[in-house]
């Protein structure tokens, strides 16, 4: 039967070859993923609502809930045991992962990130993980598109353009932001646009965002009524902000990746969850408002009806309740404290990401701001509601290092489209703030540091493409280092190249025999049996290991002049000789295929 189904397949596929061009199958199938994502993101939305409601629908805002300090625990125990036990893979860091695919894989993500994201994301936020559903749901698109590829069959290019789309749809449907998918790709996944990527990219972010608004309706995610019109008197406060998210975007991002490193010292992964564990559970007992993704706060701080009412609904179930006049400093706790959270989550054995924690600092950061400037200038009439809107805005853009998919996600997830001039300058300037202490974002600063992330930077992406070992010549004939003259000038005899690599019997490489330095006396018989070739070898200008990356190749190259150069194994034994006509042969390939259309 398997095989039936298999010979109808490949008939279909042979079918389709004839019948149906390229660049029209490659729409088909960037609908098809618009679809599958579109409804991978609605599930995961369910059951993170569906868990969490179960839990705490219950609960008495007036008074501190001590099964707050149960719940996130079970949460990232029962998610740690499920990647443990059950995917035996690491499905932490969605979108690095996918940078990591684009740019050492051609693309390829493995079939179980369809669906093992999903399940333990929603295990992880709906018992109070501190992280958001985003990226693994961006990682589950990424993965049906990679798939839906690998299944008919598609080229590297293709399948690296629908991973694209896969993560397109994702945004769009879980957020129901069509453009902010499209944008997020040519930003964070840094895929290059061209008419042949716009029109895929389009149709499934369109077609994930309609089958959104179709099953959960036309409503922006987060309500917001604007109460006041923006005035050009207000742009200092806008970039003062601006400033401010830059840094806290920072303060985030560096903050995540020291802890991260410090829990990376315990290896037992029970030793990990014990602490993550008891740090998250500790931090939401104190501060409900990082229980989840926080969207509920978000809503409340864009549409609050009044100080009191503010004051009473963010401090609900906590031990601060009835305190308003301590408001900004309960929310500025929440800003310092968030980080950990999110970290404890992942470390201690949870799966989210920093799409929601992004969100919610940055509401949190304008609205304290607004509150802050509005004492300080009482005049300057500062509209709380509209400042966290912008702050949303500028910590996406800081943290992600995306300040259009800042600008667009947050206008499309509010309705805020009046508000494009601040929602720019503000994510303008904390994007420029925070390039001047870290390059890279969170996603890529991982993979940037081991240099194997793909970039817009043309050159270094060809070059990251390539591989060392796929330009290693190996027809070279080897000599010893005992063997004489006579030896030598049999072996040159029977050898179409100029280069003879002197290889002891372990298999390392003590020298070359370069045919032009050797050319005088090659012919003289009466040297045969005087000169060996440990006196006519030379030592070669620099080695290469096959483990080199191609920027690393390249530049031992230009530093030394060489055309050729030998390469290592891991063990430190010859292989064989890289050539830069070899590279550049490779490096034209490379270029064409990513550059066409």
């Amino acid at each position: 039967m398997m095989d039936e189904r298999t010979t109808l397949f490949n008939k279909i596929l042979v079918w389709r070859e004839h019948h149906i061009g390229e660049k029209q199958f490659i729409l088909f199938l960037s609908l098809l993923v618009g679809i599958f994502t579109a409804f991978a993101a609605i599930t995961l939305k369910w059951m993170i609502h569906f868990i969490a409601e179960l839990l705490t629908s219950h609960f008495n805002v007036a008074e501190a809930n001590y099964l707050y300090l149960l719940y996130p625990v079970v949460g990232i125990f029962l998610a740690g045991l499920f990647i443990r036990y059950i995917v035996r893979d690491d499905i932490g860091h969605g979108v690095t992962k996918i940078l990591y695919a684009l740019s050492k894989k051609n693309g390829r993500i493995k079939p179980h990130n369809m669906w093992s994201s999903m399940i333990a994301s929603a295990i992880t936020i709906g018992m109070g993980g501190s992280v958001g559903a985003e990226a693994p749901i961006v990682l589950t698109g990424s993965a049906i598109g990679s798939n839906i590829g690998r299944l008919f069959r598609m080229e590297h290019r293709t399948l690296m353009l629908l991973v694209g789309c896969g993560s397109a749809g994702a945004v769009a449907g879980i957020f129901k932001a069509p453009i902010a998918g499209l944008v997020f790709v040519l930003e964070v996944l840094m895929l290059d646009l061209s008419m042949g990527s716009l029109l895929p990219l389009l149709v499934s972010s369109v077609t994930a965002a309609t089958i959104s608004y179709i099953f959960t309706g036309t409503d922006a995610m987060f309500q917001f009524m604007q109460l006041h019109a923006f005035s050009l008197s207000r742009i200092p406060f806008v970039l003062v902000l601006g400033i401010v998210c830059g840094l806290v975007a920072l303060y985030f991002t560096q903050t995540t990746y020291s802890l991260e490193n410090w829990f990376k010292r315990f290896k037992n992964p029970y030793v990990k969850f014990l602490i993550g564990a008891a740090m998250l559970s500790l931090l939401i007992f104190l501060f409900p408002p990082l229980y989840g993704e926080g969207y509920e706060t978000i809503k409340l701080l864009l549409n609050s009806d009044g100080a009191t009412e503010l004051a009473h609904s963010a401090m609900a179930n906590s031990l601060f309740y009835g305190n308003n006049g301590h408001l900004l400093l309960y929310l500025g706790m929440i800003v310092l404290t968030k980080v950990f959270a999110s970290t404890a989550t992942n470390a201690g054995g949870g799966c989210g990401g920093i799409f929601a924690p992004s969100l919610f600092l940055g509401c949190l950061t304008g609205f304290i701001f607004a509150r802050v400037a509005d004492m300080l200038f009482p005049n300057a009439g500062i509209p709380v509601e509209n400042f966290a809107l912008f702050g949303m805005a500028g910590l996406m853009s800081g943290v992600m290092h995306a300040p259009l998919t800042g600008i667009f996600l947050i206008a499309e997830l509010t309705g805020g489209y009046s508000m494009f001039l601040p929602l720019m300058l503000v994510s303008i300037v904390a994007f420029l703030t925070i390039r001047l202490f870290q390059p890279h974002s969170l996603y890529s600063m991982r993979l940037a540091q081991k240099g194997e992330l793909m970039t817009h930077h043309k050159d270094k992406s060809v070059l990251l493409l390539m591989k060392t070992e796929n330009v290693i010549e190996k027809e070279f004939l080897t000599v010893t280092p005992d063997m004489d003259l006579g030896q030598l000038v049999n072996v040159i005899s029977k050898s179409k190249r100029n280069l003879f690599p002197v290889v002891e019997s372990d298999g390392r490489l003590v020298g070359v025999v370069n045919l032009e330095s050797i050319r005088s006396i090659m012919f003289r018989q009466e040297l045969y049996r005087r000169f060996r070739v440990e006196r006519l070898m030379e030592s070669p200008r620099t080695r290469l290991s096959i483990t080199d990356p191609m920027d690393v190749v390249m530049k031992k190259f230009d530093d030394t002049g060489a055309w050729n150069l030998p390469v290592e194994d891991e063990n430190g034994c010859y292989v064989g000789f890289v050539s830069k006509s070899k590279i550049f042969n490779s490096y034209r390939n490379v270029l064409l295929e990513l550059s066409e259309e």
